[in-house]
């Protein structure tokens, strides 16, 4: 099975933290990602550029709206993601459980599927 955690920062901690504390809580999650790959887990990861360089995209009758960021604020932003292989949800969370973003960050697991469910509706 495939999961993705999607690393939610708070807005207002990303903005205060210092250059040190960025690169060492980079480091960390660069060690957290080594080590999936060592255990033949990893499928991919990266960071997330900063919301007020992000575009939101919608086409209605055919015509296209872009919004340029930021957007409405909000508490947390998402700053990047995991995306790794496993045998269970129970792995996944012990996975998840062990990302360091879970220190200072709400670390979101969430299995990949299928986006439309006939039995869902």
């Amino acid at each position: 099975m495939t999961y993705m955690l999607l690393v939610m920062e708070e807005s207002k901690r990303k903005r205060s933290r210092t250059p040190e504390e960025g690169r060492r809580e980079m480091e960390r999650m660069v060690g957290f990602v080594q080590d999936l790959q060592a255990r033949g887990l990893w499928k991919g990861s990266d960071s997330l550029r900063s919301v007020s360089e992000g575009v939101r995209i919608e086409v209605r009758d055919h015509q296209r709206t872009l919004r340029d960021g930021p957007f409405a604020e909000s508490k947390e932003v998402v700053g990047g993601y995991v995306l790794f292989d496993c045998a269970s949800r129970e792995e996944a969370l012990a996975i998840a459980s062990q990302c360091p973003a879970a220190e200072w960050s709400t670390v979101e697991l969430r299995e990949i599927g299928v986006c439309y469910d006939e039995d869902e509706g």
